[in-house]
């Protein structure tokens, strides 16, 4: 069969590895990146999309050059169009991205080609696998995982001004993303400007990510993503058996109040595992012989180890947050949302990775000093 053929970046030339020698220094972390995952093989999962599987039509871009375009944006918090100046203008981008110095970077709007591609041929999915290929990159790289998962979710506010989305709705037009759905975060206290105090519901549209992720290598082994009302332990059995399916061997399953489900303290009772899914006051303080077998639980060494372990999580979720944006969608739909999720989690593990494999850590460049090279 006739083999894809793809755009020439002139990697070979002066101006691409010779150059990039000289001038970049190779205790990077997106040099160390590039080295230690094994680009090709994640970007044959992307073939199938391009016409003609990449042998029609006109040359068009690796996929692996447009993965890594994508990626870029979300280690560094910046849009499709800013990853565009910044690979063009930042040399350690430019080398990860496999472009020689006097190449220009793909427009942003072929990554929204590429994107939607995906999504028309319903490939999106397939970033689930791409996750799951780097996982196993890793663990054949040395990497073991460790023996307790933590299980939570975090949601993630939907692209919509609710103000204009109800004047909108009001004349009569549908919602702006029909498939966020309402997230009742509770009460809370609101300091007004007269010095009084407001209790004030925090609600909003969005969408939600649900996540196992081991305790000791720091990785996210899971992830399943949901409209921002879907319960929590509704969506466990599916991170269980995906945990599985990639032979993740944990002893140990940890989860806050939400996961508080019989069903489930039983169902990793079955499998051979310990639960510290955190039980519920109104399970332990119940004047029957009911509550032996909680309070039982609560007494066990892996009950409490796997309570440890839970804060690992939330500073998961702060640090895609805090650092990657993950605090609101930057897409329409479930599906678009699944693309920013499955790729928050690549970038991640990635990091995590690299760090674990070589001591090397993801250090931001100052966006001053980009912008100056700019």
């Amino acid at each position: 069969m006739e083999q894809p053929r793809f755009k020439d970046l002139d990697r070979h030339s002066f101006f691409g590895d010779f150059l990039y020698l000289q001038v970049v220094p190779r205790d990077h972390f997106l040099v160390r990146l590039n080295q230690i995952i094994d680009w090709d093989d994640l970007g044959s999962l992307f073939v199938p999309a391009y016409q003609g599987v990449g042998q029609v039509g006109n040359t068009p871009y690796h996929p692996v050059v447009l993965l890594k375009r994508l990626l870029l944006a979300y280690l560094y918090q910046l849009s499709e169009r800013q990853s565009e100046e910044f690979v063009n203008y930042y040399l350690p981008a430019k080398e990860f991205v496999g472009l020689a110095v006097n190449v220009a970077a793909p427009d942003h709007s072929t990554l929204s080609v590429f994107r939607t591609r995906l999504l028309d041929l319903g490939l999106w999915k397939q970033f689930e696998e791409l996750n799951d290929r780097v996982l196993h990159q890793a663990q054949s790289a040395g990497i073991q995982l460790g023996a307790i998962q933590v299980v939570d979710s975090v949601h993630t506010v939907a692209d919509v001004d609710n103000d204009a989305d109800r004047r909108r709705q009001d004349q009569g037009k549908p919602p702006r993303d029909p498939q966020a759905q309402l997230v009742n975060k509770g009460k809370h206290s609101v300091m007004q400007p007269d010095g009084t105090v407001k209790i004030v519901e925090h609600k909003y549209l969005g969408y939600k990510s649900h996540v196992s992720l081991n305790a000791e290598t720091g990785l996210i082994t899971s992830l399943l993503v949901t409209p921002g009302n879907a319960a929590d332990n509704l969506q466990f059995p599916k991170l269980l058996a995906h945990d599985e399916s990639l032979n993740v061997a944990a002893e140990i399953y940890s989860g806050d109040k939400a996961y508080d489900d019989t069903d489930l303290h039983y169902r990793l009772w079955e499998q051979g595992k310990h639960s510290a899914l955190r039980l519920k006051r109104t399970r332990t303080g119940k004047q029957d012989q009911n509550k032996e077998v909680w309070l039982e639980l609560e007494q066990t060494p892996e009950y409490e180890a796997g309570l440890k372990e839970r804060y690992k999580i939330e500073r998961k979720f702060g640090e895609a947050k805090q650092w990657h944006g993950f605090g609101r969608c930057r897409y329409l739909g479930l599906p678009r949302y699944g693309v920013q999720a499955f790729l928050m989690m690549l970038a991640l593990n990635l990091k995590r990775i690299v760090q674990l494999l070589t001591g090397v850590f993801f250090r931001p460049p100052s966006r001053k000093r980009v912008r100056v090279v700019a």
